[in-house]
């Protein structure tokens, strides 16, 4: 049996090649990763309140423009930040799925833990004043007869409770 090539070098030749198939396909994933992770932060604009990726709107008139808007972004290098702005530039802050961390877009993400915790303390407080308003009951000594004392001793000798 005849070789063409040493087995070192064969091993050699046989890495290079996983090598560029691996770079390859990852560059091919790269761009679809890349496309699935901004589609998924954009919401279509036909008003179905779906983001762009899950619309199932069937006939969308917008899905297909914004996806290939999208391609183009991606596949013209730009980055996420840019692709996300010009979809704010074209269809207005409500093309994002989430609000930004910035300006008056924060209040959008403090407010409802806000309020709820504003809403727990308040209710603290509330049952803390019903319980302060609450009326003690006074503990009356010597008013009880000697039939009481009498039914007190025999409850306690048939249940063994000193």
């Amino acid at each position: 049996m005849r070789r063409i090539f040493p087995s070192s070098l064969a091993r050699v030749a046989q890495a290079l090649l996983v090598a560029a198939v691996v770079c390859f396909s990852l560059g091919a994933t790269d761009s679809q990763a890349r496309f699935n992770k901004i589609g998924g932060k954009l919401m279509c604009t036909c008003g179905c309140a779906q983001t762009l990726l899950g619309c199932d709107h069937v006939g969308c008139p917008n899905r297909g423009g914004e996806m290939d808007e999208l391609r183009s972004g991606i596949a013209s290098g730009l980055s996420e930040k840019a692709i996300l702005d010009g979809f704010v530039e074209r269809y207005g802050g409500t093309v994002l799925g989430a609000p930004t961390t910035q300006g008056f877009d924060l209040v959008a993400w403090i407010m409802p833990f806000a309020v709820a915790l504003l809403g727990l303390l308040g209710t603290i407080f509330l049952v803390r004043h019903w319980a302060k308003q609450q009326p003690k009951l006074a503990v009356a000594k010597g008013l009880s007869s000697p039939a009481d004392e009498a039914m007190r001793e025999r409850i306690r000798r048939e249940t063994g409770i000193e």
